[in-house]
């Protein structure tokens, strides 16, 4: 069965973390849960109110990590998605995060993120020239890196799929599911 990573940390969005992991086992393939430790991870809910000028937040599910960043062999999994919440804000800084993305973006595999997620392939230094959407709160993250924000639902640019937030998940998620299904037929006929 063809590997998936998600990437999470405390904080990770829920709906952004749930909607993907699902999507993945829906599609045959085994979604991996990567954290900064192999640990149980709090996950919330975010949400803009009337009349706030910030997001509020309500704790989630939890979600288990299956996998610690440091033991993950890149190599190892078809795609990657980048959920959302505060985690990526916290995490980014991971240098083994920093390398799994960096392969990612090399290797030209699927990659999807998703409102904040954005936060970690801009600074792992893998959005110069890109195009992708993200909450417009993240839209300095992805310019000052060299990423092009699009005011749009959701973008893809190549091998990257970006959404601006859960609420778009319906319109992104099957163009980053074809994208994994593409490379599942090339590394089959790789492997024949």
């Amino acid at each position: 069965m063809h590997k998936v990573l998600i990437i999470v940390g405390d904080a990770t969005e829920t709906v952004d973390t749930l909607y993907p992991y699902l999507r993945v086992q829906e599609e045959g393939f085994q979604p991996v849960v990567a954290g900064p430790e192999k640990r149980r991870y709090h996950m919330v809910m975010h949400e803009g109110q009337p009349g706030w000028d910030i997001t509020r937040e309500w704790e989630g599910y939890k979600i288990d990590a299956d996998i610690a960043f440091r033991d993950v062999n890149p190599e190892e999994y078809l795609g990657i998605f980048f959920s959302g919440g505060r985690a990526p804000e916290y995490i980014r800084d991971n240098p083994d995060l920093i390398r799994i993305t960096r392969h990612f973006f090399e290797k030209n595999k699927p990659v999807a993120s998703v409102c904040h997620g954005v936060e970690v392939p801009a600074r792992a230094g893998c959005v110069k020239g890109r195009r992708m959407s993200c909450v417009p709160k993240c839209r300095f993250d992805l310019e000052v890196c060299g990423g092009i924000y699009v005011d749009e639902p959701f973008c893809i640019d190549g091998n990257l799929v970006s959404g601006r937030t859960w609420h778009f998940h319906g319109l992104y998620m099957k163009e980053w599911i074809r994208l994994l299904h593409e490379e599942a037929a090339r590394r089959s006929r790789r492997a024949a």
